[in-house]
Formats: structure tokens, sequence, C-alpha cells
């Protein structure tokens, strides 16, 4: 008997594919198809732009300007590089055309201001003496009087030393400590075309360069000479409730001897000028120069630095419009922690993993489709919600502070990512407790609970800024959009848009419990019964 060879039977189907992406896809349609989590994306949407939109919208300025003209918008004078900035100080000057340098000697910076901690309900009568740590004096190079023109000047502080600076942004220390007639300090300002360079000294023998400054468009005639400012003198008070903080203006007077010109200084006299246009506040003394036998007193108020925007103030930022994507991320927490805890619930977990037996794919791709969906989501909320809210703000005479694009940029798609993580997040804790409840209750507890803590001022600012710092809340200074600047002194607050982290080491600390709950959550589903 001859033996057939036997064919094996071949199946004209092609096999499925049980891949990743299928599975990605899978989820998303699961997503898609129910009607709820739709909506809530819908709501983190709305919650997002229309809460923005609630501040703006319910607030206005009200005020009345010189001959009952309506005030206009509370703009601020614009540096070199385009910022607002704080421009307003005694400038005691003369024209100088071509290159030359100023010499000085520095031999004290006194000050005075009203008394808010013995009389806080009588500023306007009694004056103390003293300086806030950024009252300075100095010599300073300027394209012209007006405010905002470029500059370098080289000061003494009555907190920090003596510091270069120019085009108010930028910042260079000198010799340490505090000015005295038995400790001065010799400074020097030399211009060769636009080029500035500072020197100090303390004997007027010995000199050591702190900084060049190059003043793009620095005219062949400016303004140089002596000046003083002072910013506002601040008490702040801390208790359980927050802090509170109640200011007033300040004046600092320097006292100057040794004034030494070289170079194309020409004949004119000296000019006194109060750039900025304003004297102080009332209550303080009026802001003059004197000659003195050997040399010249020059009393100011205000500053020369940039501006920055607190709580509460009439100027606007990026942050502002984006203050309801806390609202928004409640909507995402509620959705991707029911994406999974729902499946769970109903049993529907089962068929889902004898579909898809390896249980961390099937967290995978639950992860990337809500995480997916929700960046989708706060990318078109935030994209919505920053120019509109803006354009309210503008329309409602509020001044809108300029943010770089690259800032824009990062505060929008970071919006969106805190979003995202956040939503991958509430997805662990749900695989981790399998209910709704739970898993909502704790995300907003670790999430949303510190954020409203911590910029509300509710705790005292310490245990305030651990708690940004430490938990995921920390993410949110993904949306701070202004710079801390050294030479400004204000309190950078929560409140105002300013965390105690940098943005992308907040949203780090998000994504950190994110990882680590994914972890867990992996751990558990592989370890538990479905």
């Amino acid at each position: 008997m001859t033996a057939e060879a036997v064919t094996p039977y071949r199946s004209q189907v092609q096999a499925g594919r049980d891949g990743f992406v299928q599975l990605v896809r899978a989820e998303w349609t699961k997503f898609r198809t129910v009607r709820g989590w739709v909506i809530g994306m819908l709501v983190l949407v709305a919650l997002t732009v229309l809460i923005g939109l609630a501040g703006p919208l319910g607030s206005s300025i009200s005020c009345v300007g010189p001959a009952g003209t309506v005030c206009h918008r509370q703009a601020a004078p614009a540096g070199p590089s385009g910022i607002p900035v704080s421009d307003q100080f005694s400038f005691l000057h003369r024209p100088l055309t071509g290159n030359g340098s100023i010499t000085v000697r520095v031999t004290s910076l006194t000050g005075v201001h009203p008394d808010l901690q013995n009389a806080p309900d009588d500023q306007g009568t009694t004056l103390v003496s003293g300086t806030v740590p950024w009252s300075k004096a100095g010599i300073i190079v300027k394209d012209g009087t007006g405010q905002g023109s470029t500059y370098a000047a080289m000061m003494v502080t009555a907190g920090n030393g003596v510091r270069m600076q120019y085009d108010f942004t930028h910042d260079t220390g000198g010799i340490p400590g505090t000015v005295s007639a038995s400790s001065p300090r010799w400074l020097r300002l030399s211009r060769s075309g636009n080029a500035i360079t500072g020197y100090d000294s303390t004997d007027g023998v010995h000199w050591t360069e702190v900084g060049t400054a190059t003043l793009t468009g620095l005219p062949a005639t400016v303004q140089a000479g002596l000046f003083a400012a002072s910013p506002g003198y601040t008490v702040t008070q801390n208790g359980f409730g927050g802090s509170s903080s109640q200011g007033t203006s300040a004046q600092a007077t320097g006292t100057f001897d040794n004034v030494g010109l070289q170079g194309g200084w020409g004949t004119a006299g000296w000019t006194n000028t109060l750039v900025g246009g304003v004297d102080g506040d009332p209550s303080l003394p009026p802001a003059v120069f004197q000659r003195t036998s050997s040399g010249f007193t020059v009393s100011g108020s205000g500053d020369i630095a940039p501006e920055v925007v607190g709580a509460g103030s009439l100027r606007k930022t990026i942050g502002d419009a984006l203050v309801g994507a806390f609202a928004g991320l409640i909507a995402a927490v509620v959705v991707a922690a029911m994406f999974i805890t729902a499946e769970y619930r109903r049993g529907m977990i089962r068929v889902t993993l004898a579909a898809s037996p390896r249980r961390g794919r099937v967290l995978a791709a639950k992860a990337v489709v809500v995480a997916a969906v929700t960046f989708v989501a706060g990318l078109i909320s935030a994209a919505i919600a920053v120019p509109l809210v803006e354009h309210v703000e503008q329309h409602k005479g509020f001044f809108v502070y300029p943010t770089p694009v690259g800032t824009q940029v990062r505060v929008i798609f970071g919006t969106a990512a805190l979003l995202a993580v956040a939503s991958v997040f509430a997805l662990a804790v749900g695989t981790i407790v399998r209910r709704s409840a739970g898993a909502v209750a704790a995300v907003i507890v670790l999430i949303v609970l510190p954020y409203i803590l911590g910029v509300a001022s509710v705790l005292p600012l310490g245990p305030a800024l651990w708690m940004l710092r430490l938990t995921p809340a920390a993410a949110f200074a993904i949306q701070q959009s202004q710079v801390r600047y050294p030479q400004v002194a204000t309190d950078y607050l929560p409140g105002g848009g300013f965390f105690p982290l940098a943005p992308w080491a907040g949203f780090a600390v998000l994504c950190g419990y994110a990882a680590v709950g994914l972890g867990l959550a992996l751990v558990l589903v592989r370890r538990r019964d479905a």
C-alpha cells in the first residue's frame, strides 16, 4: 500500500493582529462610544474657558483722570527689550557727547519712609529713617530722560553692595557691604561708542572692572550724571490665614563728592529731572538735589527695574487667562478614573483581559488613550482661553503684560500636558482602588486641594510653598509666565503666579507621581483577580 502525502489544512482567513496599536484603537473606540466620557472632555474645555472669562467679565476699571477725562489702560513704560519697566528716579545730569567718563565717590546712602509699624493709620504724619535693601544711588548714562530708554548705571545699594545694572534686566555685583563716611565707594562709568564699562574702588586708586554693557542704538549725545531712587517700603505680617502686606513710598538720599568728568561734557550746567514726572508720595520730603562744599546730595523715590505683576494688580498675565485649568483638571480626573473603574464595576474588565491577556499592555493602552484625549481637550481649551480672555481684559481697560512667544507656547502646551499627566495619574489611582469616588477624591486631595490652599494664601507662606513643592500641584508651575528678578523687591507669591519650583521642575513632580502610580497599578493588576 502506497502512502499518500497529506497536505496540511491552511485557512484562507488571515490571522488577526493583537498588537499594541490595535489595542489602543480598541480602547479609543470604547472611549468615544461612551457619551458621558465625551461630554466630560467638553466640560473640561467649557470650564477652563468660562472660569477664565469670569474674572475679567466681572471686573472693571472705574476712574477719572485730569480734567474729568476717563483713565486709560494701566500701561507701564516699555524698556529696550519691550518688557514693562519701572523707570522713576531723581536724575542730576548734563549732556555727554561722544566718549567720556564720570567718576564719583559715594559717602553715604540714607532714607526715610512713613512709619507703618507704629502708626499704620497715620502714614502721612510720621516719618522714620531707614532704607530698603534696593534703595540705590550712583551714576548713570542714559539715552535722554524718557522712561524706558536704554541706560547703564553704577550704584551703591542699602543691602546688596555695589551693583552695575543696565537696560533694567541686567544686574552684576561689585564690592559688597554698605557705604559710609568711613567706608566710601568710588564709582566710574566710561563710555566708548555704544559700550559702557563700570568700575568700582574702595580708595579711588585701585579700580576693578565690574562689567561692560553694549547699549544698542545709543545716540552721540546722552544724558549722564548722578541719581537716587528707592522702591517702596513694605511690612509683611504672616499668620495661619496666610500673609498680608502693607506698603508705602520711600525715599533715598545719596551723598556724592569728588565728581570727575572726562571727555565730551561741554560747558552745559547740571539739570535736575524727576524721570517719570512724579515727585513720590506727598508724605515724603520733596525729591531735590543740593550742592555741598565738596559735591552734591540727591534725593529720590521710585525704581529703575523690570516691573513685576503681583496678585491683585490691574495688570494681567497669561496665567490669569488659565485660572480655570484647575476646574478643567477635575473634569479630566473624573473621566480618567471612570475609564477604568467603570469596567471593574460592570465586570467588563474580564472581557477586556480575556481578549488581551497581557494586562500591562491593556493598562498602557488605556493610559495612552486617556492622555491623548485629555491633551487635545486641554490644548483646545488653553488655545481658546488665552486670546479670548486677553481680548476681554484689554477691552475692559486692563493692561495685559506682554509674554514672549516661547513662553506662551510653553504655558499653553504645558497646561495641556499637565491635564494629560493628571488624567494618567487618575487612571492609575482608579486601577489601584477600583472605585470611582475613591479615585477621584484621592486625586483631588493630592492635586486640586494643595493648589487651592497654596494659591489662595489659606496657609502660612512656608507650608504653602512646601506643599507646592512636594505634591502633584507643583505641576501648575508650568503656567508661570513672569521672571523672578533678584534686583526687584516684591512678594513672589503663588497667588501672583510665582511658584517655588521652575516650570518644568514642577511638571516633573507630577510626572513622578504618575509614574509611581502606574507602576503600582501595574503590579496590582497583574496580581489581583479581575
